[in-house]
């Protein structure tokens, strides 16, 4: 089942906040998230409030939402329910809202104690 999210940004001076001389890290940590989701086959979509505001006032769920005012932005849909709001979610919120999973390796370095001497790691 492929799903579609949406993300109503707040108004930015570019499509991804990511301009300027002075970038917030939380955006450049979000498109790089979004880059990442959109690698694994999830269509995502974004809309910036001040270069887009027909796609927020066409979408009833967005003009609903901005009815209690703009802090509810950034707003992220999945599919026709909203996900998110307030706040840009993390990666692994991301993966979970699209059903992407996330393989964690789970590494541990060997030590003195866990490490046979016979292996040559030691």
């Amino acid at each position: 089942m492929s799903v579609t999210i949406r993300v109503f940004d707040p108004a930015m001076c570019c499509s991804t906040g990511v301009c300027g001389p002075s970038i917030d890290p939380e955006l450049a940590r979000f498109s790089a998230d979004v880059e990442w989701l959109q690698k694994q086959g999830v269509t995502v979509e974004r809309y910036n409030l001040s270069q887009q505001p027909a796609a927020f006032a066409e979408n009833a769920l967005v003009r609903e939402a901005l009815a209690r005012g703009t802090e509810v932005l950034p707003l992220v849909l999945v599919d026709d329910r909203i996900a998110v709001e307030g706040a840009y979610p993390t990666r692994d919120t991301l993966a979970a809202l699209a059903g992407v999973v996330i393989k964690k390796l789970n590494l541990v370095a060997p030590t003195a104690t866990s490490c046979d001497p016979k292996s040559g790691c030691c």
